[in-house]
């Protein structure tokens, strides 16, 4: 595949995901997996590692996850395609509802239609912490059958521990860049 047409694809998908994206930044994972498996431009662990470097750094997760695949994908130039093709469905989206947005907030239909979508958007997130809970705590190649063999311990330690110190009542009001820069040296610490 050429350059060119590698960026009309990454505009593309990204628009893509932009459009049917509904629930926020995490909602957008399913998606951004699916690229992965149907274009090979990155892998599941590069798509754990941009998510991983997006979360803890400023910005909507989702469009800081575009701009690190697009630079995957295409360098700078790709960035910056998958980035724009991302957002620009919510730009034309908001513009459009802005200016009809009394007509749309007591629409009964168009609050059937949230009320209908809410459910799917939290089991597209649950899938999506699924796929990263996979990559991150397992070793590559585990399957159902050996699930044991396959546990990445070290992983699955640092998960539990930040998850249980990060429900302590007197921990938990505690910054999320403290839990992040507690999972790093960890993971530093214990080579994982």
């Amino acid at each position: 595949m050429s350059s060119l047409q590698t960026a009309f694809y990454l505009a593309l998908e990204f628009f893509k995901t932009g459009l049917f994206t509904v629930g926020g930044g995490l909602a957008a994972l399913p998606f951004l997996a699916d690229i992965s498996t149907r274009y090979g431009w990155y892998t599941q662990q590069q798509l754990t590692d941009f998510i991983a470097i997006a979360e803890s750094t400023p910005g909507p997760i989702a469009i800081n996850v575009a701009t690190f695949a697009g630079y995957q994908v295409l360098g700078v130039p790709g960035a910056i395609i998958a980035t724009f093709s991302l957002a620009m469905p919510s730009i034309i989206i908001l513009t459009f509802i802005s200016k009809f947005l009394s007509n749309f907030s007591e629409n009964k239909t168009v609050k059937a239609a949230f009320n209908g979508i809410r459910p799917a958007v939290a089991g597209m997130i649950a899938s999506a912490l699924y796929s990263l809970m996979k990559v991150s705590l397992l070793l590559p190649g585990a399957t159902a059958s050996t699930f044991i063999s396959f546990i990445n311990i070290k992983c699955v330690l640092i998960f539990a521990v930040i998850f249980a110190l990060m429900h302590i009542k007197k921990l938990n009001n505690l910054h999320p860049i403290f839990w992040l820069a507690c999972a790093a040296i960890s993971g530093i610490v214990l080579q994982a």
